[in-house]
């Protein structure tokens, strides 16, 4: 038969390589096929001749020169595996999009975390050292497959983006490209007209200094962003490879269709397995019936004898303990621990105490002593690491560990107490979570001699616990596991037998002696055979690692115990030492020999030094775990040819739980190597992985369990884990119990082999589930770091865990770079990661992240701690310099998309009132029938007239200055006179004629007013424009210039000091001046007053103007008629029953909308005295608004949520400050935002939270609704029931529908009721694309009819198609002739069981959001606040977000309020919560300062503007994620 090499193992190599390099025949070995196990199996390498092995010397020795790799992983044939993979993808030629970086983030570098190799480690339990290799076989392998270097990009906003431009050029196009990600055809448009002119005549935005180069429709050309999100957009439309299986699980409705299990996955198809049986273990002769009973012999008939041997990596000479100075000093402890703590009738420690041994890797003689000090004393010691730190990785879950021991005394050396944290008082610093401690010195000086004739009891060895070894789970929590003194004797003695210990030999160690095969080999079997073991410490591998070998060659060492780890190293620092002699060793006793990648280092090792004296029989991999201890060992044959067995196994397979051998074609293999059969009176089996521990089939991959005596027995105070764990009972598949015997889960996962031999193919901590397959955390690793032959991580310190979203498991790597790495070798990187990984094992990474070198957190060894590292990226604080999200290769488990259903004819669902069977959503605020005096009059200037003549005292207006004192007030003369002067500039300095259109530019004030009942009196239109910002003015005066083209204004009204500033130079930079229309300033007026005031002859006449900017940056001017702003007075002034005596605070802009009707109309109409205050100068006072609602006893106030806002931010923690300072809010009685936008209901919470100490009843909070149709639609007013609040579910508003849930429901979301209708206004619920009739209940656009709607759209082109459709809507059926006004915003109507003040049942309207604003994405419709509200929850740093759509691409801009180096924390965050809440995979994520994104007047963003900026590139973000 051929060999395995020819047939796997080498095949792979040769058949890359063959058109690189000369044919080399390999050696012939013996094969074996076992068709029940459906795999390979081989002999182990014999060694190879000495030429062969100076060969590999000297490559080992060239290697050296660089790099950084961890080796635990290296793997020359997957290497060359990954390399073929990414050259799969390079033919794709799929461009990868990298992200772009603020040159000021990539300016910061990480050389100040950068630590001399001494100090650093690598990602093993115990680090990885040096810099590993060199120009080896991997860098001109990746030379010679890539000839050309991969696609690099910009690494800056700020730098050259030629390359992406040249690449991308062709993408740049005038219109938004196709959408892609949608899964069915684009739906019919909504038939929602807005009006599109305005859209012209907006200037471009500006952010910062850049111009927004537009198309015609408004889309930026040639813009970097646009032209990568392009990019991204053409990469999604490749087609994605098959959709997994559906393990979404979804309560709601209609979202899933359950698909089918793929019959064309790998099964396993073996026979059921059986348990294997261990040979008999023979007891020795002479064995001693307990470990200190040998101690004893030992230290009586050989107290000369060695016992330990420390090396140190400082000049000091080596120390060794005999067996009579272990057994004098573990004598004197013993006693000491009974006697000498505490006092004679309360001693600190009883036997079967728990306590803890703190002691350093470089003491293993004390912590012998210690350890052997317990057993004496009947103690049971607990092993653990020296805490350096307050915050060390994983201490707490430590401290949590000997709390729930009961240890209230650590043991430790006096130079190890020296170095650790003190307090003030110079006692050891109390660690987070860890119970308080007596620590007790264990060395000889402080500790009392026994007396002669005490002599502790050495009994057999029993079923008591014997010590705690404690072991760190995968989620970071730790756990013990107790070992009893007859499964740690039983434990040495199979050892013995297995391993051929005798006494007196000498054995070489580098392990951990804490803990695992370290303790069990180096401090309790060696006692038991008399062994002379020489232990090495970690600090002296560090500095010189070939100290082991130069142990074993000084002390011709029999046994030496390493990792695979100690091998690579002692590889790379081999100079050809001629004095190397390793032919003493009869066994290298490998710890994680079990695991898949050590193979490459043993073979290397023995190719190099075979000639030395090594053996192949020698090398012993070996199994173990906490809890079964050791599961199999190689026994050392001496002189034998017995081969050891290897698999060369398809990892594909082995992701199904499949055990298939490599049929050489395909990329992905995994060699394992036989760990040996089972212990000596031990049983083995393999159980299935879930559910009952049923046996699996001889090729399926399980986990192994043990049924020993010499295993552990418990988790220590954890009953219900222990039994799952250490009591199972494996059944048949026809549910019968195997064995009477109960077994002990090991954590490993692997197969039985043929003859027995146990193979293991990974861990169950490092096993993760993804799509239905599961993968291993370490192949993973090894595909990660056989990418980059240039060396590019940092000591190849690498780690991989899965994180859970959206019901399933995600992949996430995350490394640490060298610190000379540039951006464009992290992106080069990262980008060949991605390919290799999905080339290799056919799956997505959710994510990958790069750190600055040496800031992962640490285990006390120096490894990564997984726990720590995955807690940090959970957070959002692990702080990566690079990261790359790749959700799109990933999810595939999303809801399906929604189906466009045919609408239901009109006739088969109306019947009378009734809609679906349901009511019709229609309602009204009460008759306006009844008449005052005022009412006589129809126009607002007569009003005011005939005030100054009834109550010309009267004070209808106070402004309050930033001080909270009055500012200036007007009465209704001083009004009125004021006005008439105004009337009378307009006529002789502005010339100007009845109808002619006036912009006032005023600040919040008198002023405005003034000026607006003066363009009245003189038969003129006002347009109430907001000033320029003086800090701002290159951003805000084109707004104003705007308003007054698309006004048509003849002249500007405004003061003095604004008029300076439009004349100023940093004005006419960005406007000319020249282009302004004539301008009047107001603050010096003519004396005498006007003739003849104007009379409106025409009651539907124009009576101003009322423009602002929507939240979707559509400026629009809207006309109100004298009738119209007359009917709106009446309506507010009953709702809120406003009269003279009356006072009402208003705190809102006084531009548009009810915020200006508030300011400048219903004092006038109504007659109530206004306490104004400037919303601008909160930003210097912020508690001005809420101290003169206080000061003036008032019972209505009015503000914007941007008030509120400020208020709920400023103020939070001046509650206290501001009772004591006599603020009192109990004489409110309404307080109503006025909003063009649904109810902000965790704001509204949280300000009647914060302001409940002061006073502000809950009850009295509430919200207005308005929009551009009618400007107050909705208010609560004075009298009716209280705004109720409902929850719904948010899946359901996606497809249309409303579906009532209680609260705190999954998907929940709350919605405020818009207060009550007002007097004069139907409501009706329309679907605004068949404008049908809704019924109650259900999702629609509201339509309201009133005399106080607006007349329509004031633009410069024609207005009649727009105005028929948004003015003049009619219901298709039903009531076809009442004319309506679609307001544009979705909601609906819900009957409630209140009554109103007529007695009626409430009707209450629910705001859902802007028709505009709606992003439909897979079929259903999103509001953006809804993913802006779980994105502004996702991370502390997050203070404001934005999203919109383009493309059909989701775009996130978030707002950072920390430093640049916590931007990247950001995007994984804000993915995970959009999938996990929304359903949605989120295109783009930009992170900006914060301020930057717009925010109008009400406190509402401008989506549209910012993403105009966004892809003009023109945001000067921080940082930029394009997830693949």
């Amino acid at each position: 038969l051929p060999n395995i090499f020819t047939k796997g193992y080498e095949k792979k190599r040769s058949k890359l390589l063959q058109a690189y390099l000369p044919h080399t025949p390999g050696n012939t070995h013996t094969l074996f096929y076992q068709a029940a196990y459906g795999f390979y199996w081989a002999e182990r390498r014999i060694p190879v001749t000495p030429s062969s092995s100076s060969s590999s010397s000297s490559r080992y020795q060239r290697r050296r020169s660089t790099g950084t790799r961890d080796e635990r992983y290296r793997s020359d044939v997957h290497s060359e595996a990954v390399q073929a993979a990414l050259e799969r993808h390079s033919e794709r030629k799929m461009a990868v999009l990298l992200p772009s970086k603020r040159q000021s983030l990539i300016g910061q570098t990480s050389m100040d975390t950068y630590t001399p190799p001494d100090s650093s480690s690598g990602s093993d339990a115990e680090g990885s050292l040096g810099r590993a290799g060199g120009v080896s076989v991997d860098s001109w392998i990746s030379r010679a497959l890539h000839g050309s270097p991969s696609t690099s990009s910009s690494s800056s906003s700020h730098s050259n983006s030629s390359a992406n431009a040249a690449r991308l050029a062709e993408t740049n196009i005038l219109s938004a490209p196709p959408d892609i990600t949608s899964y069915m055809p684009d739906p019919a448009p909504i038939s929602v007209q807005r009006p599109q002119v305005t859209m012209i005549a907006r200037p471009p935005p500006k952010y910062g200094n850049a111009e927004l180069m537009e198309t015609g429709d408004g889309v930026p050309v040639s813009s970097r962003v646009s032209a990568k999100i392009q990019q991204l957009v053409n990469t999604l439309k490749r087609p994605k490879r098959r959709p997994l299986r559906e393990f979404f699980v979804e309560d709601f409705e209609e979202l899933l269709e359950v698909q089918q299990p793929d019959p064309s996955l790998p099964r396993p198809e073996g026979a059921e397995s059986t348990p294997i049986q261990g040979e008999e273990l023979n007891r020795l002769k002479n064995c001693p019936a307990s470990l200190e009973a040998a101690l004893l012999r030992w230290g009586a008939i050989a107290p000369k004898a060695p016992c330990l041997t420390t090396t140190h990596s400082n000049a000091k000479q080596p120390y060794t303990l005999t067996y009579g100075k272990l057994w004098s000093k573990s004598l004197k402890l013993a006693y000491n621990l009974l006697h000498k703590l505490g006092s004679k009738q309360e001693p600190i420690i009883h036997p079967g105490d728990r306590v803890a041994l703190v002691y350093p890797n470089n003491d293993p003689a004390a912590f012998m002593v210690a350890f052997y000090g317990c057993l004496l004393a009947e103690v049971v010691p607990v092993p653990i690491e020296v805490p350096l730190t307050k915050k060390d990785a994983g201490s707490q879950q430590i401290g949590f560990l000997l709390g729930s021991c009961g240890v209230g005394v650590a043991l430790t050396s006096d130079a190890c107490h020296k170095g650790l944290p003190k307090s003030a008082s110079g006692d050891v610093m109390q660690f987070k979570g860890w119970p308080k401690l007596l620590w007790v010195l264990t060395d000889s000086k402080h500790l009392s001699k026994p007396p002669r004739e005490w002599f502790p009891l050495i009994k057999d060895a029993n079923n008591d616990t014997a010590y705690i070894e404690y072991k760190t789970c995968k989620d970071g929590s730790v756990l013990g596991i107790t070992v009893t003194r007859m499964a740690m004797l039983t434990h040495c003695q199979t050892l013995t037998h297995t391993c051929g210990y005798s006494e007196a030999e000498t054995m070489v160690n580098v392990l951990d002696f804490k803990k695992g095969i370290g303790l069990w080999h180096s401090v309790q079997m060696s006692v038991l055979n008399m062994l002379h073991v020489v232990s090495v410490p970690y600090a002296l591998m560090k500095v010189n690692p070939l100290s082991w070998i130069q142990k074993v060659c000084q002390y011709k060492a029999k046994v030496a115990c390493v990792k695979s780890r100690d091998l690579h190293w002692a590889l790379i620092a081999y100079k050809d030492q001629s004095d190397t002699n390793m032919s003493s060793l009869r066994m290298l006793l490998v710890a994680d020999g079990s695991n898949p990648w050590s193979i490459s280092s043993c073979d290397a090792f023995l190719n190099v030094f075979q000639s030395m004296g090594l053996r192949s029989e020698v090398i012993c991999p070996c199994a173990g775990s906490p809890e079964a201890l050791t599961v199999a060992v190689r026994r050392p044959q001496e002189g034998s040819s017995k081969p050891g067995g290897r698999g060369v196994l398809s990892m594909t397979n082995l992701s199904h739980g499949v055990i298939r051998v490599d049929n050489g074609e395909k990329l992905s293999v995994l060699t394992l190597q036989d760990v040996g059969t089972a212990m000596p009176g031990a049983m083995v089996c393999v159980v299935k992985l879930e559910g009952v521990p049923q046996l699996c089939k001889t090729d399926e991959i399980g986990e192994i369990c043990v049924s020993s005596v010499a295993t552990g027995t418990s988790y220590y105070g954890l009953t219900g884990m222990s039994k799952n764990t250490f009591e199972v009972c494996p059944v048949a598949c026809d549910s019968g119990l195997v064995s009477d015997c109960v077994f002990v889960r090991s954590g490993l996962l692997g197969f039985v082999g043929p003859g027995g031999m146990i193979f293991i193919s990974g861990t169950l901590e490092g096993l993760m589930q993804v799509g239905g397959r599961k993968h291993n955390a370490d192949d993973i690793i090894a595909t990660a770091l056989a990418v980059e032959p240039m060396k590019f991580i940092y000591r190849g310190r690498t780690v991989v865990f899965s994180v859970n979203v959206l019901y399933d498991e995600r992949i996430v790597l995350v490394a640490e770079q060298r610190p000379d790495s540039t951006e464009e070798e992290s992106n080069q990187w990262m980008s060949r990661v991605l390919q290799a990984i999905d080339g290799i094992h056919q799956v997505g990474v959710y994510c990958l992240a790069l750190v600055p070198a040496n800031t992962l957190p640490k285990t006390p060894l120096g490894g990564i701690h997984l726990s720590e590292t995955k807690q940090l990226f959970l957070e959002g604080a692990l702080h990566p310099c690079s990261i790359l999200m790749c959700p799109h290769s990933c999810i595939t488990n999303l809801p399906k998309p929604r189906q466009k259903q045919p609408e239901v004819g009109p006739a088969s669902v109306m019947v009378g009132n009734l809609v679906a069977g349901k009511r019709m959503a229609q309602a009204s605020g009460r008759d306006l029938s009844h008449m005052e005096d005022n009412e006589q009059f129809l126009f607002l200037s007569e009003v005011l007239q005939w005030r100054a003549q009834t109550t010309p005292d009267h004070i209808l207006y106070t402004l309050i200055n930033s001080r909270g004192a009055i500012g200036s007030s007007l009465t209704c003369l001083q009004l009125h006179k004021r006005a008439e002067k105004i009337a009378t500039l307009l006529y002789e300095r502005g010339q100007l004629r009845d109808g002619d259109h006036v912009a006032l530019v005023y600040p919040p004030g008198l002023d405005l007013i003034a000026a607006f009942y003066g363009c009245l009196y003189a038969g003129c239109i006002p347009i109430t424009v907001r000033p320029p910002h003086p800090q701002n003015i290159s951003t805000t005066l084109p707004t104003v210039k705007m308003i007054l083209e698309v006004s048509r204004s003849v002249c500007v009204m405004t003061t003095q000091a604004i008029s300076k500033l439009l004349k100023s130079r940093d004005a006419s930079v960005a406007v000319d001046f020249k282009s302004w229309p004539p301008i009047l300033e107001t603050d010096d007026l003519p004396k005498r007053r006007c003739p003849l005031l104007y009379k409106p002859c025409d009651p539907d006449s124009l009576a101003y103007l009322d423009f602002s900017v929507s939240t979707t940056g559509m400026l629009a001017g809207v006309k109100m008629s004298h009738n119209a702003t007359s009917a709106l007075c009446r309506s507010v002034k009953l709702q809120c029953e406003l009269y003279p005596s009356r006072e009402v605070a208003v705190c809102l802009d006084p531009y548009c909308g009810l915020g200006f009707v508030l300011w400048c109309l219903c004092s006038v109409y109504a007659g109530q005295q206004s306490v104004l205050i400037s919303p601008m100068d909160l930003e210097v006072n912020p508690a001005l608004w809420l101290q003169s609602v206080s000061q003036f006893k008032v019972r209505d106030t009015f503000c914007s949520y941007s008030v509120m806002e400020l208020c709920t931010r400023s103020l939070s923690s001046l509650t206290d400050s501001l009772k004591a300072r006599g603020m009192d809010l109990t004489r409110v009685r309404s307080c109503v935002v006025v909003a063009e936008e649904r109810p902000r209901v965790a704001l509204t919470q949280s300000f009647c939270k914060l302001f409940k100490d002061v006073g502000l009843h809950p009850r009295a909070v509430s919200t207005a609704f308005g929009c551009r149709v009618n400007l107050a639609v909705c208010l609560q007013g004075t009298s009716g029931p209280d705004p109720t609040t409902v929850y719904v579910d948010m899946r359901a508003l996606r497809h249309d529908r409303v579906r009532l849930v209680e609260r705190g429901s999954p998907h929940s979301l709350a919605l405020m009721e818009s207060g009550k209708i007002l007097p004069g206004v139907r409501i009706i619920i329309a679907n605004p694309e068949t404008k049908g009739p809704i019924g109650d209940s259900h999702l629609g656009e509201i339509w309201v009819h009133s005399p106080q709607n607006a007349s329509g759209y004031f633009t410069v082109f024609g207005e009649e198609n727009v105005r028929s459709d948004h003015f003049g809507a009619r219901l298709s059926f039903g009531d076809t002739q009442t004319v309506w006004a679609r307001t544009g915003y979705l909601g609906f109507l819900r009957r409630t069981d209140l009554t109103d003040a007529s007695g009626e049942r409430h009707d209450a309207l629910y705001v859902v959001g802007a028709l505009d604003e709606v992003m439909e994405l897979r079929g259903m419709k999103y509001h953006p606040i809804d993913i802006e509200t779980s994105i502004i929850r996702a991370h502390r740093n997050i203070t404001e977000c934005a999203v919109f759509t383009w493309t059909n691409l989701l775009v996130v801009v978030v707002e950072l309020d920390g430093s640049e180096q916590e931007a990247l924390d950001l995007v994984p965050m804000v993915t995970n919560v959009v999938l996990e809440e929304h359903y949605l995979i989120v295109g783009v994520v930009v992170v900006v300062d914060s301020g930057v994104i717009p925010i109008n007047s009400r406190g509402e963003k401008q989506r549209m503007h910012l993403r105009d900026g966004f892809l003009a590139d023109q945001l000067d973000p921080i940082y930029v994620a394009y997830n693949m």
